[in-house]
C-alpha cells in the first residue's frame, strides 16, 4: 500500500476512514499512503478499491499481507479472514499496526525471506509493494513457497505505461522497477504461478469528469500543486476530499490504459 502525491464489486463493508489525528501517528513519507489525510484521499481511495473488490477472495482464509504498511488494508482483511498476518520491513510501521490494529498478527521481516513455513497460508496479499523491491523474482518465489496448493497471490502495482510513461526509470524515487501487464505476467509465471486474472484500476465516470475539469489530468493537477509547495486551490482540495472508492472501477478491458495492475495468481497443486 504505497504511493502518494509527493471489475467486480464486493458487498458493502465498513471501511470507515480514521481521523487525521489518528493517521498522523505514522508519518506520510511519500513511500506509502495513509488514511485520514485530505490531500492524500485520491491515492488512498485508489488503493482501497482493490482491497474492497478482492476481499471476498480472503473470506475464511489464512492470509498474509506482505508489505502491510500502515495496516488499514490488513485490518479490512481481518473483517472476513480466518486469520491475517501482516509483514513489513519498517519497524515503525510494525509497531504502529500492533498498537492500532490488534486483530492483525504483525511480523517484522524481509519480503525476500518470508518468515513463514512452507504451505502455511491460503492467500498472500501484496498491494502496491512489488515495485519497491530489488529482487521481485525472489519475492514471488517466496510467495509461492508459503502458499498452500491451490492458494492465491493477489497483487497490485502501478502500471508502468501510465505511471511513468515513456521512461525506463520510475518517476517515483521509492520504486526500483515498475511493470506493465506482460512483464508482471511473465514474473508470476516464472515463479510457478498461473495467472487467473489480470485486470486494472481505471477512473469511473466522476473521475473522468474531473480529469476534464482539471486540464486533462486530475492526477497531474494534484502532483503539480504538491511539487509547487503552495496552498491548494479550494476547488481542487474539495474535489480530492470528495473522492470515494466508487469513483474507481476494476476491469480487464484496456489493460494497458489502466492506472494500476491487479493480478490474481494461483499456485496449482502438483499433479
Amino acid at each position: 500500500m504505497s504511493e502518494s502525491t509527493v471489475g467486480s464489486t464486493a458487498e458493502s463493508l465498513d471501511t470507515t476512514t480514521p481521523s487525521p489525528d489518528d493517521a498522523a501517528t505514522l508519518p506520510l513519507t511519500g513511500e506509502r499512503t495513509v488514511p485520514g489525510i485530505p490531500e492524500e484521499n485520491y491515492w488512498f481511495r485508489r488503493h482501497e478499491v482493490v482491497y474492497r473488490d478482492l476481499l471476498p477472495r480472503c473470506t475464511g482464509r489464512t492470509v498474509l499481507e506482505a508489505g502491510s504498511g500502515e495496516g488499514y488494508g490488513a485490518n479490512m482483511i481481518a473483517d472476513v479472514a480466518a486469520k491475517v498476518t501482516g509483514l513489513d520491513y519498517d519497524i515503525s510501521a510494525v509497531e504502529h499496526v500492533r498498537a492500532r490494529y490488534p486483530r492483525v498478527e504483525m511480523l517484522h521481516g524481509n519480503l525476500a525471506e518470508l518468515p513463514l513455513a512452507d504451505g502455511s497460508v491460503d492467500t498472500v496479499v501484496n498491494f502496491q509493494v512489488i515495485e519497491h523491491l530489488w529482487d521481485q523474482a525472489q519475492f514471488l518465489r517466496e510467495c509461492h513457497r508459503v502458499l498452500t496448493p491451490g492458494g492465491e497471490l493477489l497483487v497490485s502495482t502501478p502500471n508502468r505505461i501510465t505511471f511513468s510513461p515513456g521512461r525506463d526509470t520510475p518517476l517515483n524515487p521509492f520504486h526500483t522497477r515498475e511493470l506493465n501487464a506482460a512483464e508482471l505476467t511473465e514474473l508470476l509465471v516464472e515463479a510457478g504461478f498461473r495467472v487467473a486474472v489480470m485486470t486494472g484500476v481505471h477512473h469511473a465516470a466522476r473521475l473522468r469528469a474531473l480529469d476534464t475539469k482539471h486540464g486533462g489530468s486530475f492526477i497531474d493537477a494534484q502532483i503539480d500543486r504538491a511539487l509547487a509547495g503552495e496552498p491548494w486551490p479550494e476547488d481542487l482540495t474539495r474535489d480530492v476530499e470528495g473522492i470515494d472508492v466508487d469513483d474507481f472501477e476494476l476491469r480487464e478491458a484496456d489493460i494497458d490504459d489502466s492506472l494500476d495492475l491487479v493480478a490474481i495468481a494461483i499456485k496449482d497443486p502438483v499433479a
